[in-house]
């Protein structure tokens, strides 16, 4: 995307969120225009005084070229709500975030998600319930969302990558900034099976008032919610109530009417979310019972030898015609041409500017010098 630089930039500028971006796009077709802009074109886009007198003023301190370079070194990839790698069901939602900032890797497995959300202070029946859950919901190739908080949503992360699953921690400050700082090492593991998403650019630091934001995040990338524990007014019940809002479904575990815990959810049961005995309860609601062999029918064999080569050197990031020659020592006609099969067949796909991406996973058959 020639103009990233741009919408990376004027997401570094206070006040500048969906609406004015939309704006922004309609009335100049490109961010870079925009970004050029004088005041008087900006109040034409339909800006307000306010977010012009920001604009101007930032501009001069914020340097594009530099907002890339930064997220390179910190491995980190900005996607706008044009790139086709942005979460699509993440878009459907009123409040999208026009930039998400993404380290680790968002894989078509992740089509399937369901937020785990609960209590920063879980008791021992909240930790049972959670890695019960959630080591289910991995078994059942579903990808789980959580706010990396201490509590139910550490235990919520760590349980999907000891069972082996993935998960998405949703942060409320720049990706460079972990917390709370004692979930660094497990932050790690997140972007080595899973990845680490914000809204907001690198070096933010977590605000009370992120918080809320950040849970609309977690409820859009996800199918459902699942609040574990959590009182009447917390931070669970927030994502409830957003899940609502994006209509999304809510999922709560009974608890003692005796804990403090157990108080939302039990109010969130009586107000109509699903009751939650097992992972099945969650599964039928959402027709998600057929996941496995959804997963195994996208699964392609590669048919030939040339296509076996070709799929070694593309991946879910895009990739040059010319680099794949080059790594795979094939002529261009030849890798031209099967790419294009391969793009009939649904197998990968083009990005534009001959960027290939693979569309779907290959699964072990067709092997390089088989007969």
């Amino acid at each position: 995307m020639s103009d990233l630089k741009y919408w990376v930039a004027f997401n570094r500028i206070q006040g500048i969120g969906r609406a004015k971006f939309s704006l922004l796009e309609g009335y100049f077709g490109d961010l870079e225009h925009a970004w050029k802009a004088n005041a008087a074109e900006l109040k034409a886009a339909g800006l307000d005084s306010k977010s012009i007198e920001a604009i101007v003023a930032s501009r001069p301190d914020i340097s594009p070229d530099a907002e890339i370079e930064r997220l390179e070194r910190n491995r980190v990839k900005a996607l706008t709500w044009n790139d086709p790698a942005f979460p699509a069901r993440l878009k459907e939602i009123y409040d999208v975030p026009p930039v998400l900032y993404v380290r680790g890797n968002i894989t078509p497995e992740d089509e399937w998600t369901i937020a785990v959300v609960g209590t920063r202070r879980a008791t021992i029946y909240g930790r049972e319930v959670t890695e019960r859950l959630v080591t289910d919901l991995v078994r059942n190739r579903i990808t789980v969302v959580s706010g990396l908080a201490r509590g139910i949503d550490s235990i919520a992360h760590r349980t999907a990558l000891e069972a082996g699953g993935r998960t998405i921690a949703v942060f409320a400050c720049g990706l460079d900034e972990v917390y709370p700082p004692e979930n660094v090492k497990l932050a790690q593991s997140i972007i080595e099976h899973g990845a680490l998403v914000s809204e907001h650019p690198l070096g933010t630091r977590p605000k009370k008032e992120h918080f809320p934001l950040r849970n609309r995040i977690m409820s859009g990338l996800s199918l459902g919610v699942l609040v574990i524990e959590g009182d009447v007014n917390s931070g669970a019940m927030i994502t409830a109530d957003r899940a609502l809002e994006q209509n999304r479904e809510v999922f709560a575990v009974p608890g003692s009417i005796l804990s403090p815990a157990s108080r939302g959810t039990n109010r969130l049961i009586k107000e109509g979310a699903k009751l939650v005995n097992d992972v099945q309860d969650i599964l039928e609601e959402l027709n998600l019972t057929m996941i496995p062999r959804q997963l195994e029918m996208r699964e392609i064999v590669p048919e030939n030898e040339t296509e076996s080569l070709i799929m070694k050197y593309l991946s879910h990031e895009p990739t040059h015609i010319d680099e794949v020659c080059r790594s795979s020592s094939l002529p261009i006609a030849t890798v031209s041409s099967t790419l294009a099969m391969m793009e009939l067949k649904g197998i990968v796909r083009q990005m534009g500017g001959m960027n290939y991406i693979l569309a779907r996973e290959a699964r072990a058959g067709y092997e390089l010098g088989a007969n």
